[in-house]
């Protein structure tokens, strides 16, 4: 890897192209490198571990919305180069953009899916669905695809290792815009002043603030990396046609990080692959057994082994979480949000609220994407109680693990102190979750097909997945035109159980 300084260049300074951020990122994707098994097998995994999650979501509000505007966007113009893309859960064909946009939304919706934690945040799987979408419609291989994504994921990890979006407010979603765009450059073997200017539209259209993910989180939540993604794909497409982008754009007088990030004085160290250097980021994310924020992860897994220790749990006087300030902030009683206590708000919210999710966890000793997070469960008085006696408390150690570059000693875990009523504190700690690879039961292929297999139970018919969980292993060898088979749908009586779409625009 080779570290490249990022900052801002007044506009009458010499700042050439090919040092701009945007070119050096071009040239990773632009890099004819061979992918590696190891990174192939694991964007197999992560295939499967996006379907999975849209099996689960396939019949809640915002993804059925999200169909239905896609499903209005039929692609009819079968032609030898262009076939349209696939949307979970319908048959046929859409354009691609509108085909991203569902399928992100659907992967998206449970916030169960892969995670990458560093100076950002962020969810690197968001980038399958444009990639994917793209190379249905291209006619593309699988082996194409691998291309793709392992650019996608490359670029996104290497972004969230180096550039801090949430410190300014700003949605992790403006380092998604860019790896999709290089991915999509990748997969269709675009030059690299192409998908320099991809890149830069990408960046320029997808910078929004975070109160998506702040005070009462709405659906929005999952429609941003969708929103994301489509851009990216459009953004392609201008590119492709000649048309260009802002200049420079992170380090422009009056480009991203002047007047979004840290400001003219800011620097940067963005880390990317050297020429001939494969693409390995992807095998640095991990995904999530619990659908849950991935800080709460490690929390979820502690709660169910303090349960018997701690005994009668109304005994309890308090319970302090000790963790990262990133864990304190975001989804603790750092954030200052009163809705993260509210038993009305909404799933979003409880989503991110850890003193929520470690009650039900300590309490139930299981967890479920749709009962652990109920309006019936959630207003349970005794959950209610016990809820209001946790908070957060950032401790520098473990701000240091979560920044730590060292794989064996970087954590997302917490230290939990519950001190009952008696007197007698009882202390445990978690470093990672156990699915993390570094935990105590890692996810590897059994565990991805076994997360495929409980989620679309009662969703997709057993034959499709099969059908859909063989293809899916055998992208590698998917041929020209197969990619189509990397997608499930489901019957008329499941679709139904979905919210009627009101009418829109479309």
């Amino acid at each position: 890897m080779k570290t490249h300084p990022v900052r801002t260049y007044r506009s009458a300074e010499d700042f050439p192209r090919s040092e701009h951020l945007a070119w050096k990122i071009a040239e990773v994707a632009t890099d004819s490198v061979e992918v590696p098994a190891d990174t192939a097998e694991m964007i197999v995994n992560r295939i499967i571990d996006n379907a999975a999650v849209a099996a689960a979501s396939v019949t809640r509000r915002p993804v059925a919305n999200a169909r239905a505007q896609a499903q209005s966007h039929p692609y009819s113009r079968s032609s030898s180069e262009a076939h349209g893309s696939t949307v979970f859960g319908v048959g046929g064909t859409f354009s691609p953009e509108w085909a991203a946009w569902a399928n992100g939304v659907a992967v998206r919706e449970l916030d169960f899916h892969d995670t990458f934690l560093a100076a950002e945040y962020s969810h690197p799987g968001d980038n399958i669905p444009s990639i994917l979408a793209v190379a249905q419609h291209t006619g593309r291989t699988g082996n194409d695809l691998i291309r793709g994504l392992a650019t996608g994921y490359e670029i996104q990890v290497d972004l969230v290792r180096a550039i801090c979006l949430h410190e300014h407010k700003i949605d992790h979603v403006a380092h998604l815009g860019p790896s999709a765009a290089a991915g999509i450059g990748t997969l269709l073997g675009l030059d690299t002043e192409t998908v320099y200017q991809a890149i830069g539209q990408a960046l320029h259209t997808t910078t929004a603030t975070r109160q998506s993910r702040k005070g009462e989180i709405s659906s929005w939540k999952a429609y941003a990396p969708a929103f994301a993604g489509k851009m990216a794909v459009e953004a392609v497409d201008r590119a492709m046609r000649g048309e260009g982008a802002p200049s420079p754009i992170w380090e422009g007088e009056d480009g991203v990080i002047a007047w979004l990030l840290g400001g003219p004085k800011a620097e940067y160290n963005v880390p990317l692959p050297g020429p001939g250097e494969a693409k390995r980021g992807i095998l640095d994310t991990y995904t999530k057994e619990h659908s849950a924020e991935y800080q709460s992860q490690a929390p979820i897994d502690l709660a169910f082994r303090l349960r018997e220790r701690v005994g009668d749990l109304s005994q309890i006087a308090s319970i302090v979480l000790h963790t990262s300030h990133h864990t304190h902030y975001v989804i603790g009683t750092g954030s200052n949000d009163p809705q993260k206590f509210d038993p009305k708000a909404s799933r979003e919210t409880l989503d991110h609220s850890i003193m929520y999710i470690f009650a039900v966890a300590l309490q139930d000793g299981t967890w479920h994407h749709e009962r652990s997070y109920s309006p019936e469960r959630a207003q349970r008085p005794d959950t209610i109680e016990l809820w209001q006696k946790i908070s957060t408390a950032e401790d520098a150690e473990w701000t240091r693990r979560y920044h730590s570059t060292d794989p064996n000693e970087k954590a997302f875990g917490a230290r939990a102190e519950v001190t009952l009523k008696s007197g007698e504190v009882i202390v445990d700690e978690l470093a990672v979750a156990d699915a993390h690879p570094l935990g105590a039961r890692p996810f590897a292929r059994d565990q991805y097909i076994a997360k495929f297999r409980t989620l679309a139970k009662g969703v997709v018919a057993s034959a499709e997945q099969d059908r859909f969980l063989d293809a899916a292993q055998r992208t590698p060898e998917l041929k020209a035109g197969e990619l189509n088979q990397l997608t499930f749908t489901v019957s008329d009586e499941v679709l139904g159980r979905a919210p009627k779409s009101p009418k829109g625009l479309f």
